[in-house]
């Protein structure tokens, strides 16, 4: 099926698809605080020892202290992410099979629970352990919110739609660096993963409450939905057996871990080279986010400028990712720099290139299947992903242990891209539909 004739059939815009895109959004930026607070603290976890006196008055005051070396911090990222990888496969599953509006809120529950129970941690194996609860939850993010995107946005629309809630991961970083050295200050780290767990909770009731599928929240007067009747459905491992989803997993397993190496290691990279506390970490960190946050939006709407300039839809969206990589080649010299607001601009770009291909990557696979598989292809994108995070942090933590050095780690960020965007044209020439749609 050709891209004239996709657009043909594309079913009208449905009013309501923007709050719907805000909700995605908000639950996108919870996501990304929640992960990002214990690399806000990693500098103090691993410079000094912290005594772990009582949050509230009354609690028992307990007499150890905490140090984390780079390598440990590794295996707790690790942990997390391997976790992530083994619970995409199930979360990708359950909210194809229960729908967004039951599924989505089940695993935002789980990461608010485990977000909030490292609070009770007193050990480096406690962090280990609570990331490992916090990555089965946070896994069904994605696969959630592209499933809703699929089925609220026509094609025309899913990247910029895409960019904007999957800017919410910048957002999410802008206030984490914002809010938790504050709270950490004032009240001690286990208050900081309680404020941020508290915010996912309070998510969960205003999805439950406003979320509708398509059909259910359609005003009949104005027009009906058409869902046309399902086809015969494959066992899901059988798509597998298909080049693009292939495609799609091979460049999020790529492509992932740099993202990954953005929100995990950037604070102690600020740290270690150019010698910034806890207290001046915010500036450096909230400038990136704040312009990867423009670069996911703009990303999201770069396709559409392309197709201004004639070109097909899956044409317009190969041209931006490809935009999108080689704006991240820069960064490969930010291991080098002497200036602290000179890697600050390098890292802004490569942030921003990066959100700008997640947007379009993301918005590949509900161009090349149907709705009912976007939750189950995207998990599997997300495994990888999560996999070839876990592979990055292991090797990470022990050149920094070792070596002290952050360029392998830029010139691998680099390149990235630009292989994952071969492989994807290699295995899925031209975005060709896996299976027609319905």
């Amino acid at each position: 099926m050709n891209d004239r004739t996709e657009l043909l059939a594309e079913p009208p815009a449905l009013p309501g698809r923007w709050t719907v895109c805000a909700m995605l959004f908000v639950a996108t930026s919870i996501n990304y605080m929640d992960r990002q607070v214990i690399a806000i603290l990693k500098p103090v976890l691993a410079q000094s020892t912290i005594h772990l006196a009582p949050l509230l008055t009354g609690w028992p005051t307990v007499e150890r202290s905490l140090s984390m070396t780079e390598v440990q911090y590794g295996n707790i990222v690790g942990a997390f992410q391997i976790a992530y990888a083994l619970g995409v496969i199930f979360a990708g599953r359950l909210v194809d099979r229960l729908g967004c509006r039951k599924g989505y809120p089940i695993v935002t529950g789980v990461w608010s629970l485990a977000a909030m129970g490292h609070a009770l941690v007193n050990s480096v194996f406690g962090f280990g352990v609570a990331r490992v609860f916090l990555g089965l939850g946070e896994s069904g993010n994605f696969p959630a919110a592209i499933k809703a995107t699929a089925e609220w946005f026509p094609p025309r629309e899913r990247s910029l739609a895409t960019g904007i809630f999957n800017s919410g991961a910048c957002v999410g970083a802008i206030l984490a660096p914002a809010v938790v050295p504050w709270v950490a200050w004032h009240f001690g780290w286990r208050a900081a993963f309680l404020t941020t767990g508290l915010f996912s909770a309070s998510w969960i009731v205003w999805w439950s409450l406003k979320y509708r599928t398509p059909k259910e929240s359609m005003e009949w007067s104005r027009g009906v939905v058409i869902v046309p009747p399902p086809g015969p459905r494959p066992a899901w491992w059988k798509l597998l057996g298909y080049r693009q989803t292939w495609g799609f997993a091979l460049g999020k397993f790529l492509t992932d871990p740099v993202w990954w190496f953005f929100l995990f290691w950037l604070p102690g990279y600020f740290s270690s080279r150019f010698n910034l506390n806890l207290s001046h970490l915010g500036p450096p960190l909230i400038v990136i986010y704040c312009l990867s946050t423009v670069g996911s939006v703009c990303g999201g709407w770069l396709p559409r400028g392309y197709e201004r300039l004639g070109m097909g839809l899956k044409p317009a969206r190969l041209a931006a990712m490809l935009t999108c990589a080689c704006l991240v080649v820069p960064i490969g010299f930010a291991g080098g720099l002497h200036s602290e607001w000179g890697a600050v601009a390098l890292l802004s770009l490569g942030a921003s290139a990066h959100q700008g291909w997640s947007a379009n990557i993301f918005t590949t696979v509900p161009d090349m299947f149907p709705h009912e598989y976007v939750g189950t292809v995207v998990s599997f994108g997300q495994v990888a992903g999560a996999l070839g995070g876990a592979i990055f942090a292991a090797v990470a933590g022990h050149i920094l242990q070792f070596t002290h050095s952050y360029v392998p780690l830029f010139l691998y960020s680099a390149s990235a891209y630009l292989v994952a965007l071969v492989i994807l044209r290699t295995l899925a020439p031209g975005l060709k539909r896996a299976m027609p749609q319905g």
